[in-house]
């Protein structure tokens, strides 16, 4: 196996850099898991295209708006994500003040971030850096008025938009269309805030699309896993498996367990909503035996082709950049020669791809 494999040519205007302009109006392709047969509908035609009572998993995390940029004591720029709290601290001064550490990516720091000081990014809010942990990662403190800096983060913070549709929207200059993407990067059932990138399957539901779900005869659980920025790191070895994921945070609830457990004992099939959601549901199965289980934790379970599926019988997914892990995961499940012959079609009939991009559904059999 060799990461090449997975590569695939795909033109610049094919990188989607704005969302539908209604949520379910994106494209969808329809493909059998088994054969590779595939059709083209609209995201509204989903329920229609599922087996019948499917139990569609999605993942409810809530994108933070985690970037926030200040400047140094020299004057020069520099620019946190903010990936992960590690401590939180609430000291009684006045109104109160927080104080907590965070990891983080930083872009120009410099040689020896830890002198710079506290760097001021804006509503009252410092951040020092504490250490550096190579790779542009930091560890960094951060204080200011109020509860905590995930509150701050509502008024100083960005929403940290993948780096490609950044591109995209930097070659088009002023012709980019303009996009609330406080709004559209999350999904309309985003709820527990934690992920520095959204699980973009779900960013093409709707809550009406819900409900006709639901009224279908489908059934609607969710469980969460917080993104981290790993979801972008580039496979740079020329052989996959000497790659590494990034541990990230997930929790399954009770309601949600006994949804997958009922749905399996009862043969209906189970949809991952999201590589994401394919990811929290495998990982529970093979560290319990075969069951999705409550609780919380971290997984860095990365698939590849030759990978068993425990729990996922279906799949609905965005289009994924080449050579990604988001699309080994695609290609274990449906395997690589139907994937890439779909998404060959699918650029050929001009749909959109990567996060704000059109979508798959990928079914067990004939939908």
């Amino acid at each position: 196996m060799d990461t090449d494999d997975f590569d695939f040519p795909l033109p610049p205007e094919r990188v989607a850099t704005a969302p539908a302009e209604r949520r379910e109006e994106a494209r969808l392709l329809v493909m059998d898991r088994r054969g590779g047969q595939r059709k083209h509908l609209r995201f509204s035609d989903i329920a229609g295209c599922l087996r019948p009572r499917s139990l569609l998993v999605l993942n409810d995390t809530r994108v933070i708006p985690a970037r926030i940029t200040g400047r140094k004591p020299t004057g020069g720029a520099v620019e946190f994500l903010l990936t992960r709290c590690i401590s939180s601290a609430l000291v009684e001064k006045g109104q109160g003040q927080f104080d907590e550490l965070w990891e983080a990516l930083a872009r120009n720091l410099g040689p020896a971030p830890a002198r710079h000081g506290a760097i001021d990014v804006g509503g009252g809010v410092a951040v020092t850096v504490v250490e550096p942990r190579g790779t542009g990662r930091v560890l960094v403190r951060a204080t200011g008025p109020g509860t905590s800096l995930m509150a701050a983060l509502e008024q100083i913070g960005e929403i940290p938009l993948p780096p490609y549709i950044e591109a995209a929207r930097r070659r088009l200059g002023a012709e980019a269309p303009a996009v609330d993407d406080r709004a559209r990067y999350q999904t309309v059932y985003a709820r527990a805030a934690g992920a520095v990138a959204a699980p973009t399957a779900g960013l093409h539901f709707s809550p009406a699309l819900l409900e006709r779900l639901r009224a279908a005869g489908h059934e609607v659980a969710f469980v969460t896993l917080h993104v981290g920025p790993g979801t972008f790191r580039p496979v740079e070895t020329a052989d996959p498996r000497a790659h590494r994921l990034e541990p990230e945070r997930h929790e399954i609830s009770p309601a949600a367990a006994a949804a997958i457990a009922g749905a399996r004992a009862e043969g209906r099939p189970v949809v991952a909503v999201g590589t994401t959601g394919v990811r929290t549901l495998e990982a529970s199965a093979r560290d319990n035996d075969g069951a999705v289980v409550a609780g919380a934790g971290e997984t860095d379970l990365y698939i590849l082709p030759g990978a068993r599926f425990e729990v996922v019988t279906d799949l609905v997914t965005n289009f994924h950049l080449p050579r990604s892990t988001l699309l080994m995961l695609v290609a274990a499940f449906a395997g690589r020669e139907n994937v890439l012959a779909a998404y060959g079609d699918a650029i050929e009939r001009g749909y959109r791809f990567y996060s704000y991009g059109d979508a798959m559904l990928i079914t067990g059999g004939a939908a």
